[in-house]
């Protein structure tokens, strides 16, 4: 299908050749030949190459057990010790530059009660601004910037227990967005939400203007968000192409274990 890139990967161009990047201006993920082996022996990822330009939004599509996990957790050296090489802005992803890749990579967890661990919304928000050395009025602005940006301001002093679960999703994504990162990772963002806040963090995420990867089995959502999309299959990078064609191929989808719901079809949808 035109515009859609299938393994194997080419060895020596992480990049999509439909991945866009402003002559000397690093992309903001790339990932090399990235090979990766658990302690028992289970190898994970067989040599993936990835990148993504400043400001794309891309989602990482694979069945349970690809590897999707396992990519993102080398993105801000949760995991390393393996093969290759992942450079986040330019920085290569090692000890000497840790504290500023996970200022730059931030990752939203599928639970936000995860991240929410303050009496208030106000207080997990400006928990890492706070870590890294900003007080006083520089925090507070930091804090307020990043609640308006998800629409939760004026739930500031509230506890985070109270809020519904799609509330607290919106807060956890502002917690992150209060360290201004390069990167934002979200895991299953959509899942557990009820229509009305699925639409609002859709609203909230089609806004943003950092790079936004999203690992996600909701191929809707991924539609809907996200341009690109990379397909993660037993460790290797299986396609990489627009959204709208990897979904219509219905016979990539089947050979990676990736269903749409039943009636929804993908050339129906207007972009």
């Amino acid at each position: 299908m035109e515009g859609v890139t299938t393994a194997p990967q080419s060895p020596d161009a992480p990049q999509s050749p439909d991945t866009p990047q402003s002559p000397g201006v690093p992309p903001s993920l790339e990932v090399t030949k990235l090979a990766f082996a658990y302690p028992d022996g289970h190898q994970a990822l067989f040599g993936v190459d990835l990148a993504l330009a400043r400001g794309e939004r891309v989602a990482l599509l694979g069945p349970n057990g690809a590897g999707k996990t396992t990519l993102v957790l080398h993105l801000n050296g949760i995991l390393g010790g393996g093969h290759g090489q992942v450079k986040v802005a330019g920085l290569p992803v090692d000890r000497a530059n840790m504290a500023e890749i996970r200022r730059r990579v931030g990752i939203v967890f599928q639970d936000p009660d995860d991240q929410l661990f303050m009496p208030t919304v106000r207080e997990d928000v400006a928990f890492g601004p706070a870590a890294a050395g900003l007080k006083g009025a520089e925090l507070e602005d930091r804090v307020r910037e990043a609640l308006t940006r998800v629409g939760m301001q004026d739930y500031a002093d509230r506890p985070p227990h109270h809020l519904s679960f799609g509330q607290r999703r919106r807060v956890a994504v502002a917690t992150v967005l209060a360290m201004r990162p390069e990167i934002l990772v979200l895991d299953e963002p959509s899942s557990n939400l009820d229509p009305a806040a699925r639409r609002e963090l859709a609203d909230v995420l089609r806004d943003l203007d950092v790079t936004v990867l999203m690992v996600t089995h909701d191929l809707p959502y991924a539609l809907e968000l996200c341009p690109r999309s990379v397909v993660l299959s037993e460790g290797v990078i299986a396609a990489d192409g627009p959204t709208a064609d990897l979904l219509a191929d219905e016979d990539l989808m089947r050979a990676h274990r990736l269903e749409l719901p039943f009636g929804f079809d993908p050339r129906s949808v207007r972009r």
